[in-house]
């Protein structure tokens, strides 16, 4: 366990010094993507699956949702500007 601390650390340093502000924004999307299908899943499995319909068509979106914003991300990332040489200028 005394080695997760500076590791956690050295990542949050490197993350808020390096990362420019609109991936940060992106991740910030993802998080609270991921959490609204988190709450959404421990609902149904708390109340039940009374409205099914409801409950996959709400995880189905936030599923899709995710996978979108995950490719945006990875896709304006500048570290990968040489692998996605087609994406305009204006995405960055």
């Amino acid at each position: 366990m005394s080695s997760v601390k500076p590791a956690i650390d050295k990542l949050l340093k490197s993350y808020n010094k390096e990362t420019p502000q609109n991936l940060k924004l992106i991740d910030a999307y993802l998080a609270f993507i991921l959490v609204s299908g988190i709450l959404q899943f421990v609902y149904v499995i708390l109340v039940g699956t009374y409205p099914y319909n409801a409950f996959l068509a709400g995880f189905i979106s936030t599923v899709g949702q995710f996978v979108l914003a995950a490719g945006l991300r990875i896709q304006t990332n500048p570290n990968n500007s040489g692998q996605f040489k087609t994406i305009s200028p204006e995405r960055y």
